[in-house]
């Protein structure tokens, strides 16, 4: 029996009965399972509608092809609300007949729809297949610096550990020889010059409060919504707070995921970072890195990756200073419509 063709084809939101089928397409073409990353995004979709987009294309014979986005809003300082596009499948025999345009046709309405003018993706630069795709689909490439950097079991690295110098009564400050080879070389590390706990939904607040402070802008519902993702599922969960004097001063977002077009190894995404500008250059930053990449480490998680508007220049300084470099994943974006 012939494929389908374009014509033939229904497109209707992704259903949690479609999740079998959406694991074998991808299997197919990525030549292993992911089958835990895509219940965790259709498990968010359900429970978020609002801030995902899911879309399957359907024939007489079944699941045709997926399309499957989410909300991203100011990461990292960018204005707005984008629609980043995390996974694409087409069925091998229905591949070359329009179903991947018209389930990107569908996620394009969708964004216009809730106000969104531009999505936003993902891919190695050397996955031709998908390089393709997203030219045919009318990307760019976006001026976003795309970093990651290596877990390593979340060894010590002297850039990122070693705790920042303070002045003397505004936090811990006395010096600590890491050169030496006294066997209290490790007592005392970045993450140690703050109270770094995981992140908890009674955060919000205070979390809310420091991203006001450094974007201009209150947002409230977003950083819930994100919040909440990542508190309902604890395979994700590696958020963190920081507090000096007892109050939040500081935050990173992140979660784990194996995902987002073929990723071949356990990886970290931060969302974002945000310390109180009252706070600042008292090793916070430092702080939270150094204890993600250690409980990265301990999920065997490889490597943690992130996104940078260009003219952060602050933040991509950091990063760099704290052992980032630029990923082998371009950043591409299109408008939406």
């Amino acid at each position: 029996m012939p494929a389908a063709t374009a014509s033939a084809v229904a497109i209707r939101p992704l259903a949690r009965s479609d999740l079998d089928a959406v694991v074998t397409i991808d299997n197919a073409i990525e030549g292993r399972s992911r089958r835990a990353y895509f219940e965790r995004r259709l498990a968010a979709a359900l429970r978020e509608p609002g801030s995902h987009a899911q879309f399957a294309a359907v024939d007489d014979r079944g699941l045709l092809g997926h399309i499957q986005a989410r909300v991203t809003e100011g990461e990292f300082g960018r204005s707005g609300r984008d629609l980043r596009l995390e996974a694409v499948g087409v069925r091998a025999d229905a591949q070359g007949k329009g179903i991947g345009r018209q389930l990107f046709a569908a996620l394009s309405q969708w964004a216009s729809r809730h106000g969104i003018t531009e999505l936003r993706t993902q891919s190695a630069w050397n996955n031709h297949r998908m390089m393709g795709w997203l030219d045919s689909a009318g990307f760019t490439l976006a001026p976003n610096h795309v970093l990651d950097c290596p877990v390593r079991g979340g060894e010590y690295v002297q850039e990122r550990d070693e705790p920042v110098s303070v002045p003397v009564g505004e936090g811990p400050a006395h010096e600590v020889n890491f050169g030496g080879r006294e066997g209290n070389d490790f007592e005392r590390l970045a993450r140690d010059n703050a109270d770094i706990r995981p992140m908890s939904a009674a955060d919000l607040h205070d979390i809310v409060r420091i991203d006001r402070g450094i974007t201009g802008r209150d947002r409230h519902a977003y950083i819930e919504g994100t919040l909440g993702e990542t508190l309902a599922d604890s395979a994700i969960r590696v958020s963190l707070t920081a507090r000096l004097d007892d109050v939040i001063v500081g935050f990173v977002m992140a979660r784990a995921d194996l995902g987002d077009f073929g990723r071949t190894e356990p990886a970290a995404v931060i969302d974002t970072i945000g310390v109180d500008p009252e706070y600042g250059h008292r090793g916070v930053g430092h702080a939270l890195l150094s204890q993600l990449f250690l409980n990265l480490g301990a999920l065997r998680i490889e490597r943690v990756e992130t996104q940078v508007a260009p003219r952060d220049l602050g933040l991509l300084g950091f990063l760099y200073d704290v052992g980032f470099a630029p990923s082998q994943r371009l950043p591409f974006a299109r408008q939406a419509g």
